[in-house]
């Protein structure tokens, strides 16, 4: 039996049994879906990471309150230390910069009209924008006057815009933030849900506080990032007379390293997703295995038939592997159409990041044909060493 007509022949056998054949593919389109659907969320995310924080910008330096060891205050924007303006104005010697923004933050409620909605605000400086390459979508940016007259005006972004005014043009609206009016004088990129007011406005009316959460450190040129760091913590050990750098009251976090921290992370998640997902896989190949073993039963006098007029156990033997690969690549080419069915849905339903690859198809497939050989060698060896006379004899 030459290898096209094995496949001609595993095929008709197929066709034959098409509900057992199509349970037995079941498992394997579930176990393959599962593989490329895992992988696609974890590369999704990852994505999201890295797009976001490469969003900050990679040349960043961010300063917080909070000794070095303080990790999950440097992740949230502050530290149990305290900075403070002058800590901002101390940096502004730097060279090699591109531009400072000092800033500080909390989350309360802005309402409008019988419109309440959660935000996060930002006290900024002018220049934060910017810095920060975002795009004044309507009406302006904070000004210095606006700084130094502590006035209460805020720019939104375009999330803070859609839940409380709709298609509705926010600009000169009042809204309150934490029982008081502000002004609208703009709108900025972003789907946060971040409404930005002058750094002076926001310490003095809204949070009662001097400090500030984080400054944030534009460098002009990536290879001066470790140098710029090492500047800023002689500028603030000196300024906060702290002699031993292991006692210091702030965090320098390089951007660059955080992602590549970030990105190692989400990489080491996403092939544990993908490795849980293919145990799916294994249990879809000890079923076709069963199924296959069950096959062997219901055909040892057609075995034995073929036997009698010539067959070798070898033609035996290629004849159930190939119905068993045959049965595991359809079911994996099945369960790679569900995966691209189930991420779009995903995405445009519950609004999941997904980004599925082309190595991870690749990979699902190529295991999903391993299983179909491996787990169908057992059945395949046991219809191949069947005896001629007892095979005939089988009733």
């Amino acid at each position: 039996m030459n290898f096209f007509e094995g496949v001609i022949d595993a095929l008709t056998t197929i066709w034959a049994n098409k509900l057992r054949s199509g349970l037995t593919m079941l498992g394997i389109v579930i176990g393959v879906s599962s593989v490329v659907i895992m992988i696609a969320i974890g590369q999704g995310a990852q994505s999201g990471i890295t797009e976001k924080l490469q969003s900050m910008g990679t040349n960043l330096l961010m300063v917080t309150g909070g000794g070095s060891s303080d990790m999950r205050a440097t992740l949230r924007g502050g530290g149990s230390g305290k900075l403070e303006y002058s800590d901002y104005e101390a940096l502004l010697e730097l060279e090699g910069v591109t531009g400072i923004a000092p800033q500080i933050s909390s989350n309360t409620q802005a309402i409008y009209g019988s419109t309440n909605t959660s935000v996060q605000i930002y006290g900024i400086l002018p220049n934060y924008f910017e810095l920060k390459d975002k795009e004044i979508l309507s009406g302006t940016g904070l000004s210095q006057a606006d700084q130094d007259e502590r006035k209460r005006v805020c720019v939104i972004d375009e999330t803070a815009q859609e839940d409380l005014f709709g298609a509705v043009d926010p600009i000169g609206k009042d809204i309150h933030l934490d029982g008081k009016i502000f002004t609208i004088i703009g709108v900025v990129e972003g789907e946060d849900g971040t409404i930005f007011t002058p750094l002076a406005t926001a310490q003095l009316r809204l949070l009662g506080s001097k400090n500030i959460n984080m400054i944030s450190v534009f460098v002009t040129n990536a290879e001066d990032m470790d140098k710029v760091q090492s500047e800023i913590e002689n500028i603030l050990l000196a300024k906060h007379r702290i002699t031993d750098e292991n006692d210091a009251d702030f965090s320098v976090t390089n951007q660059a390293t955080m992602l590549e921290a970030m990105s190692a992370i989400t990489q080491m998640l996403t092939l544990m997703l993908g490795g849980i997902a293919a145990i799916s896989l294994i249990v879809g190949g000890i079923g076709v295995m069963n199924i296959m073993l069950v096959s062997v039963t219901e055909r040892t006098r057609e075995i034995g038939i073929r036997k009698a007029i010539g067959a070798h156990p070898n033609d035996i033997m290629i004849q159930f592997l190939t119905e068993s690969s045959i049965l595991s690549i359809l079911g994996g080419v099945i369960g790679i159409i569900m995966s691209f069915i189930a991420t779009y849905l995903l995405t445009s339903l519950i609004g999941v990041s997904t980004s599925i690859s082309i190595p991870s198809i690749f990979f699902a497939f190529a295991f999903s044909a391993f299983v179909g050989i491996i787990f169908g060698l057992l059945p395949a060896r046991k219809a191949a060493l069947l005896e001629t006379i007892d095979a005939l004899r089988f009733e």
